[in-house]
């Protein structure tokens, strides 16, 4: 007889599985209600951001260039020999200031001197030779006079006296430049200034015009500072130097807070760099101290003319972005206010507010980089 199973068996736990997952369901959607229903808790503002600002004021903005420039000395001179010749004495001190006409090497002038004697010697032999052709077409002249000599025979006379004369001529120039070789030999300063390193050592052989020379003069006081404009402020700069203003430059060396050397501005280059769209200029300071030092980078700052009675606001509060150049504007509630600003010249420090500002108004100069428009602020402190 075969068993036949019995549905009922199983039934009972599979129907309290069944329960157990509804009242866990349920559970879940009581707590999910719960959380959805309940109150939320109100949103804590932000706390207002810490600032400092300052007031837009009226005041005279200096309008300034800043250029990086090069010091140029307005003259540098390389000494070549222009014999050639053993140097026999040296007589500067390296590094040290020498004058125009001082002393400065001496090629062996023996070859030079003995050059001079033999171009002497023949001077006087071609003089005497002179002297005799005249005599000769003295007496010729007489001679002819009385119809008893040749007419051929004087004029040859007379070509000799020409020949003789030329020959004088050239022997005199001969002296002359034996004696001009001689104060070739002895090298002098041709300018005042300060002599470099020596470049030579006496016992060498030089050559005329032989590198590298004898040595290298550059003059210090005064000297000049070579720097370029760019062709946007090249117009303001011709206005003002045409006008016959005597605009002036500072040099600044090593990040200083004072300039070095202050001078004015006195020549504007005739051609502009294509590459660089910029005209250099060159400007010349006293440098009684010789602050500074040929071929010295320094930063340069023109003065080039002056706004009067402009809106001024501190350089950090001026900012850029996607409106442009703008500030952050404090308004009477404490909060900040996005202002779009035209702005003008600038002195590094201070910036010239062409349009967007009236004096009075506060701009935030310090934590603006944690600003939106419409944020709330407090005011720490005051830029006078």
């Amino acid at each position: 007889m075969n068993d036949v199973p019995d549905p009922t068996v199983g039934e009972a736990p599979r129907q309290r599985a069944r329960w157990i997952l509804a009242a866990i369901g349920g559970a879940l959607i009581l707590v999910i209600a719960v959380r959805l229903l309940a109150p939320k808790p109100a949103r804590r503002a932000p706390p207002p951001q810490v600032v400092k600002v300052a007031r837009v004021v009226r005041g005279d903005l200096p309008e300034t260039l800043s250029e990086l420039g090069t010091v140029t000395p307005i003259d540098t001179v390389n000494v070549l020999s222009q014999l050639s010749g053993y140097l026999t004495a040296v007589g500067y001190r390296e590094g040290g200031e020498v004058r125009a006409g001082q002393f400065l090497a001496q090629i062996d002038p023996r070859p030079y001197e003995n050059g001079l004697h033999q171009a002497e010697a023949q001077l006087e032999k071609d003089q005497a030779a002179l002297e005799l052709s005249r005599t000769d077409l003295g007496r010729y002249l007489a001679l002819s006079a009385q119809h008893a000599i040749a007419e051929q025979t004087v004029a040859d006379a007379r070509f000799t006296v020409k020949q003789q004369r030329a020959q004088v001529a050239l022997d005199a120039a001969n002296v002359a430049q034996y004696r001009l070789d001689l104060q070739y030999a002895h090298i002098t300063a041709p300018i005042a200034g300060r002599v470099g390193l020596r470049l030579v050592d006496p016992g060498n052989y030089v050559t005329a015009s032989s590198s590298p020379g004898i040595a290298v003069i550059t003059s210090m006081k005064p000297t000049t500072v070579v720097f370029s404009v760019a062709q946007n402020d090249l117009a303001k700069v011709l206005a003002r130097f045409r006008s016959g203003a005597k605009l002036p430059v500072s040099a600044y060396t090593n990040d200083q807070d004072h300039p070095a050397a202050t001078g004015v501005l006195y020549a504007i280059g005739n051609q502009m760099a294509t590459g660089t769209g910029t005209v250099p200029l060159r400007a010349r300071f006293a440098n009684q101290d010789e602050a500074l030092f040929p071929n010295e980078f320094v930063t340069v700052r023109m003065l080039v003319d002056t706004l009067r009675n402009a809106l001024v606001v501190p350089t950090p509060a001026v900012l850029s972005g996607a409106p442009g150049d703008y500030v952050y504007l404090v308004a009477a509630d404490r909060t900040v206010k996005v202002r779009k600003v035209t702005v003008g010249p600038s002195d590094g420090l201070r910036t010239a507010i062409l349009s967007g500002l009236s004096a009075g108004d506060r701009v935030v100069v310090d934590g603006t980089d944690r600003l939106t428009d419409g944020a709330k602020i407090r005011v720490a402190s005051t830029a006078e």
